[in-house]
C-alpha cells in the first residue's frame, strides 16, 4: 500500500507524525482529501475537522482552528494554530467557551468591535470542538 508521510506542527511543538492512507482538511474553499500522488498544493485551512486514515485503516478526527497545508512529494505538512484529537477534547471546557462567546456577542457596542470578532472566532472554535468530540 502506498502511503503519505503526515506531519503536524502547532506554534509550540510537533504534535503528530505518522504514515497515512488519506488526509482530509478544511480548506478555505471547502474540505478536500489528499491521497498518494496528490498534486503539489499549498492552501490555507479554516476552523474545522482534519480526518486522517492511518496505515492500519483507523480513522482519526482532529479539531483545528486554522492554519496551512502543504502537499509535496507524498508528504503532507500541516502548520496549524491548534490540533486536538476527538478523544482528548474537554467537552465541559468547550461548552463553557461556547457560552462565554455567546454572551459576549449579545453585548453590542461600537467600542467592542474587536471583542466581537474575537468572540465570533471563539464561538466557531468551541462549536467545532464540540462537533469533533461527538465523533469520538
Amino acid at each position: 500500500m502506498k502511503l503519505l508521510d503526515v506531519e503536524v506542527y502547532t506554534p509550540s511543538k510537533a504534535i503528530y507524525s505518522n504514515k497515512a492512507v488519506s488526509v482530509t482538511v478544511p480548506g478555505s474553499l471547502g474540505s478536500f482529501q489528499i491521497l498518494y500522488n496528490h498534486a503539489p498544493i499549498l492552501s490555507s485551512l479554516e476552523i474545522g475537522r482534519v480526518k486522517i486514515e492511518d496505515e492500519t485503516g483507523k480513522k482519526l478526527n482532529f479539531a483545528t482552528s486554522g492554519g496551512t497545508v502543504e502537499v509535496l512529494n507524498n508528504k503532507v505538512l500541516l502548520l496549524v494554530e491548534s490540533f486536538e484529537n476527538s478523544d482528548d477534547i474537554d467537552i465541559v471546557r468547550a461548552k463553557e467557551a461556547k457560552e462565554r462567546a455567546e454572551q459576549r456577542l449579545k453585548k453590542e457596542s461600537v467600542e467592542q468591535k474587536i471583542d466581537m470578532l474575537r468572540a465570533e472566532f471563539a464561538l466557531k472554535r468551541a462549536i467545532n470542538r464540540l462537533k469533533i468530540s461527538a465523533l469520538h
